[in-house]
């Protein structure tokens, strides 16, 4: 599509739409049409020196809007003067005419002049019968249709060096002018309407994608095409949605946030994506109609292998949680070709394979391929002089193009519809095609395959110095391809850099994004050539950082050498970041070098290197823990020095999880069980009310149903373990679960040691004591890295220890041994409503909760 047809889309959604101020919250049903959809204002985020706190928008518009249109109807007897005042770009005066064009109106002259990057054009339009238009509601019109068309959409960008050429069909050529007012008229009435979700309409809409996007016989398809057609019609819904929460922020102008994580765990987004609309019993009655039964096509999906472990999952959380409380947010992340990689145990040994989740496609993701930025490596650093200033300029040795893939996000009990865009690396076409004409066909294709690999697989063994400089290239092409989206959409709308603290919020999660702090630096000083101190002034009023590190050995650290080699300019501006803070850190805390060395960005060692973390806490207002556990630990060990300098920055924000995914989707019974006794579904939204339960604790007929919805769901969990093991275990054993990475301070070492303990114990017991135990299901989950040997052997441990207990008739059913193996989110949907108790014994948190003890108690 065409960027006209694409601001055409825009200009037609312009009469659907109206944005009244409302504090009222869309009903999580749709409604039959799209002129009045009131979002509730969002929430923003107001930095300081305190953290972030959550605002509301305000329903005004922009205070200083870069655009200005203004309508002159007294200059002129025979037409209607349109002065418009817009910052100048290629190709903007096209899309002005032809808006006039697809509006059926005529521009008699038209004139221009320029005020720095701004110009002022001044159109002369007519009716099209010549007339001059005085009509109040259609001059609304469109002037509303031009601001929309000026301000562009967001889908529609391109930046870069990509040189794709895109040949279409403009509309209204060759048409008279009351054909071409009659059609768009038409196309404004077909558009003003949402996707019907009665069972009827969802069928159709489903038998469609079936036959066109499926290409497959409506009397003819399986299980998976009914999948991949009922995703496509959620997502068509999802659409509608975001489409509108686009229109409605970019009004408002909003203070965004950007949640920026290497790692993103969703799991299946079919049922959260329903739950969510609120039409999941309308298309599981269409479905039923049509002969399926929605939760075997949801069974259909796979997982999407983007992450690894809590830090994934909490920002899968996030986003699901920003969306729902109407927050104007976009995350960021890598969309991996292979992600982790798929399990297989064989004799007990973990063997890693590729886990091909996209090779069925992804119905899900919408690709942009409009949207590409140049991310640059290697080269050196020359001096450019600019009007007598000095400036630094990268000239890269490598250039791929980052590629956005967009994954739409809904809210529960709103229209709130954000984004996630992850981001692929694909080779640079002018390189491409430079090997292609000298005929260097294969330079050309591995460098298709050296650009593609960054984005293939999530976390790449780093035992070798390759392996290192591929995870360093994947933690600076997301970072540069975001940041450069970033900073583009702040430009659409403002033209001076000292209102960006006002309308960017940059989130990290954990240290793997740290280098977009640099980033940030080296685009506002050597491409927008902002002084030093003033770039370094916005860098530190933008950025907040969540570290999840128990461990100062488990902190990340980058060798110089590797990264001056594959990012010269960014070793530059960290040193001269680093100079800057230990000078101002000797006047705070004298010449205590041992403190000063501990704190330097820079170690100095056998292998000198870059701190990441002592990066991202120098340049950030709020450094988050994951709990108040994970508070005390990082304050009294992990970042002492940093904590006794600036306690301020230093705050926890509680790991949660979102009712909806681990509630609702995946523990149903349990879910209707709580909305029958709270008399509400509230909850779903605000967990708080979920504290309304302890009036009931008591109740005989509450722990009654709780407890047939505990055995529900334990009957759920022994069927997947007999299918996936062929191990029968007791409903009536305790299930014992620990699922999580594998890791030596994870503990699950200690877990088979107890276990095998308690083995012993039940050997040696006289058979009427063994009448008093209680019987248990032992179960554990997670992989361990492709490069972490003993991580490998505790999972080959494990099978040893089951392999004999599981087998001994004298235990029976007191003890079985039980490991899950490529354990992932759809997996934990069912192992986590099953279980009786859940094993947290990592070291460092066991560490964390007595220092934390030890705190309330002197409190």
């Amino acid at each position: 599509m065409s960027a006209f047809s694409l601001h055409f889309l825009t200009i037609s959604q312009q009469f659907k739409l109206s944005f009244p101020s409302s504090s009222n919250l869309f009903s999580p049903f749709s409604t039959p049409s799209r002129r009045f959809t009131p979002l509730t204002p969002p929430s923003i985020l107001c930095n300081s020196a305190h953290g972030a706190k959550p605002l509301r928008a305000s329903t005004s518009e922009p205070a200083s809007a870069p655009s200005e249109i203004v309508v002159e109807n007294s200059d002129s007897e025979d037409t209607t003067v349109f002065v418009i005042r817009a910052r100048n770009r290629i190709g903007l005066l096209q899309v002005i005419t032809r808006v006039f064009k697809v509006l059926g109106l005529l521009i008699d002259k038209a004139s221009v002049e320029f005020e720095g990057e701004f110009f002022v054009k001044r159109f002369f339009v007519t009716d099209s019968h010549g007339n001059k238009i005085e009509d109040e509601e259609s001059l609304k019109r469109i002037k509303s249709a031009l601001t929309d068309a000026i301000g562009g959409d967001e889908g529609t960008v391109s930046v870069g060096p990509a040189t794709r050429g895109v040949v279409v069909r403009r509309p209204g050529l060759g048409m008279a002018s009351e054909e071409r007012s009659a059609k768009a008229e038409r196309m404004f009435a077909l558009m003003d309407r949402f996707l019907k979700n009665d069972p009827i309409s969802l069928q159709n809409d489903i038998l469609d994608h079936v036959e066109y996007t499926m290409a497959r016989s409506r009397f003819s398809f399986d299980d998976f095409e009914a999948y991949q057609a009922l995703s496509h019609s959620v997502r068509d819904r999802l659409i509608e949605r975001w489409h509108d929460t686009q229109i409605y922020f970019k009004r408002k102008d909003p203070k965004r946030i950007y949640f920026l994580s290497l790692e993103f765990l969703m799991g299946r987004s079919l049922s959260n994506s329903v739950i969510n609309l609120g039409i999941r019993d309308q298309y599981a009655e269409a479905l039923s109609q049509l002969g399926f039964e929605f939760e075997v096509l949801a069974e259909q999906e796979g997982d999407a292998a983007l992450g690894n472990g809590g830090l994934a999952r909490l920002s899968a959380c996030q986003m699901d949680s920003l969306a729902t409380l109407d927050y104007p947010a976009w995350g960021y992340g890598l969309r991996y070709q292979y992600g982790l990689f798929r399990q297989v145990i064989m004799d007990g040994f973990q063997h890693e394979q590729p886990d091909y989740w996209l090779n069925f496609g992804n119905p899900w993701e919408i690709e942009r391929i409009h949207l590409t930025y140049p991310v640059k490596f290697y080269g050196s650093v020359e001096d450019e002089t600019l009007n007598g200033e000095i400036y630094k300029v990268w000239i890269p040795g490598e250039m791929v193009e980052a590629v956005a893939y967009d994954n739409l996000i809904p809210g529960y009990g709103t229209r709130n519809t954000i984004t996630l865009r992850l981001w692929a690396a694909k080779p640079s076409d002018q390189y491409d095609m430079e090997s292609y004409n000298t005929g260097d066909y294969i330079n050309a294709v591995v460098s298709r395959q050296k650009a593609e690999s960054i984005s293939s697989v999530l976390y790449p063994d780093d035992r070798s110095y390759q392996g290192k400089e591929l995870r360093l290239k994947q933690q600076y092409f997301f970072v540069s391809a975001s940041v450069q989206d970033i900073i583009r959409r702040f430009k659409d709308a403002h033209s001076n850099f000292d209102e960006f603290p006002e309308k960017v919020a940059l989130q990290l999660n954990d240290t793997h994004p740290s280098l977009a702090i640099v980033e940030v630096m080296r685009i506002l000083v050597d491409e927008e050539h902002l002084d030093w101190n003033k770039a370094w002034h916005i860098v530190c009023q933008i950025f907040s950082f969540t570290t999840h590190t128990v461990i100062a050995e488990g902190l990340e650290k980058i060798p110089v050498d590797l990264l001056g080699s594959l990012l010269p300019r960014h070793l530059q501006i960290m040193y001269e970041i680093n100079f800057n803070f230990v000078e101002e850190l000797k006047k705070k805390i004298g010449l205590d070098y041992n403190r000063l060395s501990r704190m330097s960005i820079v170690e100095e060692g056998a292998v000198k290197s870059i701190r990441s973390a002592n990066l991202s806490i120098v340049c950030s207002h709020t450094v988050n823990g994951v709990s108040r556990a994970h508070l005390e630990l990082i304050k009294a060990n992990v970042f002492k020095d940093f904590y006794e300098l600036w306690p301020q920055k230093f705050q926890y924000k509680t790991n949660g999880v979102t009712q909806r995914r681990w509630i609702v989707v995946s523990n149903p019974s349990l879910s209707s069980l709580i909305s029958k006794w709270l008399g509400t579904e509230a909850w779903v939204r605000d967990v708080e009310l979920l504290t309304g339960l302890r009036e009931y604790a008591a109740n005989p007929d509450l722990q009654l149903e709780w407890k047939m919805v505990r055995k529900v769901n334990k009957m759920r969990l022994a069927e997947y373990i007999e299918a996936m093991s062929g191990l029968k275990v007791s409903l009536d054993a305790m299930f014992d679960v620990q699922i999580k990475r594998i890791h030596e301070y994870k503990r699950q070492l200690l877990n088979i040691l107890g276990i095998i303990h308690r083995y012993d114990c039940i050997k040696n017991m006289e058979k009427s004591d063994r009448r008093k135990v209680v019987p248990r299901v032992c179960i554990i989950g997670g992989k361990a890295a492709p490069g972490y040997e003993i991580a490998k052997k505790i999972i080959k441990l494990w099978h040893a220890v089951a392999e004999k207990i599981n087998n001994d008739s004298d235990v029976g059913d007191l003890l079985k041994l039980v490991f899950i193996p490529d354990y992932n989110v759809s997996v934990a949907e069912l192992v986590i409503p099953g279980a009786d108790l859940s094993q947290h014994i990592s070291f460092c948190l066991v560490q964390g909760c007595m220092m934390s003890l030890y705190c309330v108690k002197k409190e």
